[in-house]
């Protein structure tokens, strides 16, 4: 695991890029928030920061992305495929998932999307209510070249769904995703 660790430290720094490597208990089973999300970069400069960290992260990602040999790779990684075109059940099943689990970390990109988007999906907070797990908040911040966790753990309710979020945005309030102009949070 040294190994693994060194060489993530090594790719990190070739990318200049350093890490905020304060860990929140709670990020050993959780929903983890992941954003600004504009490029696959993200992707990689993520992984590699949760790695180092000691977290094994799992991420949805579109069933089409799951051709030979990039599929085997991304389940390697930690990849789950999704069909976007057969939503219903999703929560419910990622949920199912969590709660069987000792130990996960579960990365959601509340954009959905690298592109342009005004409003965040809904799915994140759901998912992590019903796994009646904790909301921990990753970040990667291009301008500065820094990625880490937050230290706020959020405990998801549905009477507060809209504070939470309002919380949570905060916490991204100045960042900068790879893409210039391609992140967007509700109160800009």
């Amino acid at each position: 695991m040294k190994v693994i660790h060194f060489f993530c430290k090594i790719i990190l720094g070739a990318l200049g890029f350093t890490a905020d490597f304060q860990v929140p208990k709670e990020a050993q089973k959780c929903v983890m928030v992941f954003a600004p999300h504009t490029s696959m970069w993200d992707f990689v400069v993520g992984k590699l920061v949760l790695t180092k960290m000691g977290l094994k992260p799992k991420f949805m990602i579109r069933k089409e992305s799951f051709w030979f040999p990039l599929g085997l790779l991304l389940k390697v990684l930690g990849g789950i495929p999704v069909d976007r075109k057969q939503p219903a059940g999703l929560t419910a099943t990622i949920a199912s998932e969590i709660k069987k689990r000792e130990k996960i970390t579960f990365i959601i990109a509340p954009e959905g999307t690298r592109k342009y988007t005004t409003h965040w999906k809904k799915g994140f907070y759901f998912i992590a209510q019903q796994a009646q797990v904790p909301i921990c908040l990753c970040y990667i911040d291009w301008s500065k070249k820094i990625a880490g966790i937050f230290p706020d753990v959020i405990t998801p309710n549905p009477d507060n769904y809209d504070e939470d979020l309002a919380f949570i945005q905060n916490h991204y309030r100045g960042m900068k995703g790879k893409h210039l102009g391609q992140f967007h949070l509700e109160f800009e």
